[in-house]
């Protein structure tokens, strides 16, 4: 990591607001065929809307939303045009960390331009939370309650708070996925409840409730009764099918593999299909597990257990879902 830092020795540390600074000007040019005689140029002026969308497309995000601040007919034309927004080049993933356990304070880095920005997180009351993202939107879910949930906009300083999702209040597990339409901007999220069902150390209720923001409710997809095994932590959304991580509980002695991928399809809504019938074992005995989309796939990154030692990891492995089987890609 410092031989890392090193390398990256320009790195500058910039504040948010350094994105909406203007970065452009019009200036004197000189014609030599008309006697040296200098006249003004202006670029806004000379340049028709389609062929300054065109433009845009080809910036880092950071640059296009700096851009909005050169003029007017810019900021129009980047936060009203659709082709812009669905023709973008695809952007590399900013990486952002919290910088403290009690504020929702933090800095994100641009690796195109590799900058920090000192990011504020607008709803967010501390960095306890559940975290998702899709498109540059991001969705919070607060750790104490499991209901307050909100979505913003990190660079543009926009937020909304949602309603609170139908289902248990404190479920003993929750997890939250987010998952933008590029070309509608419409979004959808889903939130995954958990809860032991009460003196019973078999049966666990899980529910899953979807909101759309075209319609700004909450809907309850599915629910059922997990036996031996409880819902976790994590969740991702991947063309259109919803993947959760779970956890056997062991009191069946189904203790290896430990965890599980269920999915459920959000488009067809998996009609009368039980969860439990999707569900698909991991590679191997994990310690933990993360599920990632990249490009619309499925990817898990787990902690590899050691044989009959289940609670010590002796690696990281990496595996792409195709047509319900791993594909391993590292370990």
């Amino acid at each position: 990591m410092i031989g890392l830092m090193e390398d990256y020795s320009s790195w500058d540390y910039l504040p948010v607001d350094h994105i909406r600074t203007p970065a452009f000007n019009s200036g004197v040019v000189s014609e030599a065929s008309n006697g040296n005689k200098e006249f003004s140029v202006s670029l806004d002026a000379a340049v028709p809307d389609d062929i300054l969308e065109r433009i845009f497309t080809l910036l880092p995000i950071a640059s296009m939303i700096r851009a909005t601040a050169v003029c007017k007919r810019w900021y129009s034309i980047i936060y009203s045009s659709r082709f812009l927004w669905t023709h973008m080049l695809p952007q590399r993933p900013w990486y952002f960390m919290f910088t403290s356990n009690e504020t929702a304070a933090g800095y994100a880095f641009d690796p195109i331009l590799r900058k920090w920005y000192d990011l504020e997180l607008p709803y967010i009351d501390k960095s306890s939370c559940f975290v998702s993202s899709s498109c540059g939107l991001v969705c919070f879910m607060d750790n104490d309650n499991r209901n307050t949930i909100s979505v913003s906009n990190p660079i543009t300083k926009n937020s909304k708070r949602l309603l609170e999702p139908p289902g248990e209040t404190l479920p003993d597990y929750s997890t939250i996925a987010i998952k933008v339409d590029r070309l509608s901007h419409k979004y959808s999220i889903t939130v995954a409840k958990s809860k032991q069902v009460p003196e019973d150390f078999v049966r666990w209720y899980f529910s899953v409730y979807k909101y759309d923001s075209w319609s700004g409710t909450w809907v309850t997809s599915a629910s059922e009764v997990f036996i031996g095994w409880r819902g976790g932590d994590d969740s991702v959304i991947c063309n259109g099918v919803l993947y959760c991580l779970i956890h056997s509980t062991g009191v069946l002695g189904n203790v290896n593999p430990r965890h599980g991928v269920i999915m459920y399809d959000l488009v067809g809504e998996s009609s009368g299909t039980s969860l439990m019938q999707t569900s698909i074992p991991v590679p191997c005995s994990l310690t933990c597990g993360r599920l990632v989309n990249l490009k619309e796939k499925l990817v898990l990154v787990g902690g590899i257990a050691k044989h009959n030692r289940p609670d010590i990891i002796k690696g990281i492995g990496i595996w792409e879902l195709h047509e319900k089987q791993w594909h391993e890609w590292h370990r």
